[in-house]
């Protein structure tokens, strides 16, 4: 189990309502040891204002890259608001392929795809913590 000075790293994990991608990136958070976190990510149709609250709270944000062929438009907005913030943004691979859209490629802090271990790294490092390999 984890010791009380673990860290818990806060993240805001973009979903769209009841999406397969956002299922599977939780659980691969949930069966990486070690590894703690919140989503700060309450609803997904809101306002700039209300996204901005919620990013606040965030330490990293999590672009599911292959939401945005879904819904460009409210993806489009917390990029938007991340980059407003100045929050380092993690876009993880469209599950299953390897290429992520150019525009996101370029606002990223880090790309990865879906390996457990390497989601975790990636957080971390945009966070600019060391990483052990």
């Amino acid at each position: 189990m984890f010791n009380d000075d673990s860290k818990i790293y806060k993240l805001f994990i973009s979903h769209l309502n009841d999406d397969d991608e956002y299922t599977l990136f939780i659980s691969k958070l949930d069966t990486s040891y070690d590894f703690e976190w919140k989503d700060y990510a309450v609803n997904n149709e809101m306002n700039h204002m209300k996204l901005a609250e919620q990013m606040k709270l965030a330490d990293v944000i999590i672009i599911l890259s292959g939401l945005y062929i879904k819904n460009r438009k409210l993806l489009q907005k917390e990029i938007d608001v991340a980059i407003e913030l100045e929050k380092p943004i993690v876009v993880v691979r469209p599950y299953g392929m390897e290429n992520v859209p150019s525009n996101l490629e370029k606002i990223a802090t880090e790309v990865v795809g879906w390996n457990t271990p390497c989601i975790v790294d990636s957080i971390k490092e945009a966070l600019g913590e060391d990483v052990i390999d």
